[in-house]
C-alpha cells in the first residue's frame, strides 16, 4: 500500500536525512518536504498526505498550531510530531492539537518506522523515551500545571510568535493578511492578557513556553 508523507521541518539536512531513510524503509512512499508550518498547510491543501511528520519549533507558524489547522482542513491526515521537547506541557499540547503520535528527535532510527506504522493503523504512538508520568498526562489530557498558552487564541499565538521572532507590525500584517491596526490591537491584547508590557517580555514568554527558539 502506497504512503503519502509530508515532512515539515526548517532544517534542510534533517529533512533530507529523514526522506532518505524513509525511502529505503518504505518501498512505495511519496515524500514531500515543507520548511515551515505555513508551507506545510499549503502543500497539504494541494496534495493531502496520509501522514505529516511535523517539527514543533518552526519559524512563522510552529508545528503545534500548524497541526491544529491541518486537523481542521484535512481531517483524514494523521500527524506525528517530531521534537526535542519531552516536557509534559509540550506533549499534551501537541496531542490536544490533534497529533496522533509524538516522536523525539533523538529516538532510534527503527522507532520512526514503528511510529509511522502505528499511526497508519489508527493507533496513537508515544516515543519510548517519554516518561510514564508524561504518558499518563496524555491519557488524561491534563499536564501537571495549567498551560499558559491556553489563555491565547490561535491568532494571538501566531502574532506572539512572530513578535518574538523579531517581525515588525507591517511585516506581521503582510504575512498574516491583516491590517497594521489589527496587529497592534493583538499586541495590546497580548500584553494585557499576559500582564507583560514590553516586546522583550513577550519574547521571553514565547521562548519559555516553546513557541519559538528565536534562533531561526
Amino acid at each position: 500500500m502506497s504512503l503519502r508523507l509530508l515532512i515539515a521541518d526548517d532544517h534542510t539536512l534533517l529533512r533530507a536525512g529523514i526522506r532518505s531513510l524513509l525511502e529505503r524503509t518504505f518501498p512505495d512512499i511519496d515524500v514531500q518536504e515543507a520548511s515551515d508550518g505555513t508551507e506545510m498547510l499549503a502543500m497539504a491543501a494541494a496534495t493531502p498526505p496520509d501522514i505529516a511528520l511535523v517539527d514543533i519549533t518552526m519559524p512563522g507558524l510552529n508545528g503545534i498550531d500548524a497541526a491544529q489547522r491541518l486537523r481542521d482542513s484535512c481531517p483524514d491526515c494523521k500527524v506525528v510530531m517530531l521534537s526535542m521537547h519531552q516536557d509534559d506541557m509540550q506533549v499534551v499540547r501537541a496531542m490536544r492539537a490533534g497529533a496522533h503520535g509524538y516522536l523525539l528527535k533523538d529516538a532510534a532510527v527503527a522507532e520512526l518506522g514503528l511510529a509511522l506504522d502505528a499511526v497508519r493503523r489508527g493507533q496513537v504512538y508515544l516515543s519510548r523515551d517519554l516518561s510514564a508520568a508524561v504518558r499518563d498526562m496524555v491519557v488524561t489530557g491534563q499536564p501537571a500545571e495549567p498551560d499558559p498558552l491556553a489563555r491565547l487564541s490561535p491568532r494571538q499565538r501566531e502574532v506572539l510568535q512572530l513578535i518574538a521572532e523579531g517581525q515588525g507590525t507591517k511585516e506581521i500584517a503582510y504575512r498574516l493578511g491583516l491590517s497594521a491596526k489589527t496587529v497592534e490591537t493583538h499586541r495590546k491584547d497580548l500584553m494585557a492578557r499576559l500582564d507583560i508590557h514590553d516586546v522583550a517580555g513577550l519574547t521571553r514568554f514565547a521562548v519559555r513556553h516553546g513557541l519559538t527558539t528565536v534562533d531561526t
